[in-house]
């Protein structure tokens, strides 16, 4: 049976055992997994990707960005193994901004400002 994507955070599931695609459908989840539980970023208003990111460094994609970043309102850009990946944020996603060390909720209408802690 083909593998079925949940609603929430995209993951695949309902592979049939020995069936092909295993192995990069969970490779897929695991990924996501890992940039997307406990979401943690470093900025979000750096309209430039940085030139040298550290290997599972996260960012929310401002409006008006550029570069690799182009064309990625809202979403959650994340480097992993040099490359950047990108995730589609979900109504009701929490979000800890750590240079100005508040907590963002994503709504309809993108990002809150955020909760000071």
């Amino acid at each position: 049976m083909p593998a079925t994507t949940d609603p929430n955070l995209g993951l695949a599931y309902g592979w049939s055992t020995g069936e092909s695609g295993w192995g990069t459908g969970m490779d897929t989840n695991l990924k996501r997994l890992g940039a997307l539980v406990g979401l943690a970023v470093k900025d979000r208003d750096l309209a430039t990707p940085p030139a040298t990111p550290t290997n599972g460094d996260r960012y929310l994609v401002p409006a008006g960005a550029t570069g690799a970043w182009a064309g990625k309102t809202d979403q959650v850009a994340v480097c992993v193994a040099g490359a950047w990946e990108y995730h589609v944020p979900k109504i009701g996603w929490l979000c800890f901004v750590e240079d100005e060390a508040v907590l963002a909720v994503y709504r309809a209408t993108g990002w809150s400002p955020g909760l000071a802690l």
